[in-house]
């Protein structure tokens, strides 16, 4: 994080961003924690699902077990995404 401080001290005329340049870097942050997150919970779920007895090679059945929770696991996460902007969009376009 040190350097997204720097970010801010290191901006344009006196060291001042302007708005926008901030929000779009705090857009970025935010996409990076989400795809860290949904990493993270992925590899979590996943390993605790197919992996019986951890050992330095992965057989067959859990390289397949593995390949399809992920997929499942990014196909719910799309739906859920999906469904979720569509509502913020609807409730957005009521304000």
């Amino acid at each position: 994080m040190d350097s997204f401080g720097s970010d801010f001290s290191a901006g344009g005329a006196g060291g001042k961003m302007d708005t926008g340049t901030i929000m779009e870097q705090v857009k970025v942050q935010i996409a990076v924690a989400n795809a860290q997150e949904l990493l993270q919970r992925m590899t979590d779920k996943c390993f605790k699902k197919c992996i019986g007895k951890p050992g330095s090679t992965l057989d067959n059945s859990e390289q397949k077990c593995i390949a399809m929770c992920m997929d499942r696991y990014m196909d719910a996460w799309n739906t859920v995404s999906r469904a979720y902007n569509s509502r913020l969009q609807r409730e957005r376009a009521r304000i």
